[in-house]
């Protein structure tokens, strides 16, 4: 008779990775309800964005390496924020595969419109969360630090 493998004790809905993913993609989401009806941008042309807006440009693969998206969904993101106007590519003399993004007029233009509207949900979240918005910013300081 065959050996069964006795049942592992796991349950999903406690598994941190899982509800950290879960929490990540409602929060973006959330966020996206707020500008995406606005101003017609996707979640990876919000972060491209935001990021751009935080330097004096980047390249793809510092973006891909600073959010953690795939080099292909930035790369999409910065060629329909191009075609919109919103940011310019150069390519680098030495290495043409490396791309520098920064944000043209009209898109700074666009994030000052953004950031209000990001900051006020960021503001709503701080609320929401009250006295354990502390220990949360503690721990995602933890994690993100490895």
């Amino acid at each position: 008779m065959p050996k069964t493998t006795p049942p592992i004790d796991f349950d999903l809905s406690t598994f941190t990775p899982y509800r950290m993913s879960i929490t990540a993609q409602k929060l973006s989401e959330g966020l996206a309800r707020e500008y995406r009806a606005r101003f017609d941008i996707s979640i990876p042309e919000w972060r491209v964005l935001a990021h751009l807006s935080q330097s004096n440009g980047v390249s793809v693969r510092d973006i891909e390496h600073r959010v953690a998206m795939e080099k292909s969904k930035v790369s999409r993101a910065a060629a329909r924020l191009e075609e919109a106007g919103f940011i310019a590519k150069t390519t680098n003399d030495q290495d043409r595969r490396l791309v520098h993004l920064a944000l043209t007029e009209s898109g700074k233009d666009l994030m000052a419109q953004l950031l209000p509207i990001a900051l006020a949900y960021d503001r709503a979240l701080t609320e929401a969360l009250g006295d354990t918005k502390a220990g949360l910013t503690a721990a995602l300081d933890k994690l993100l630090s490895d």
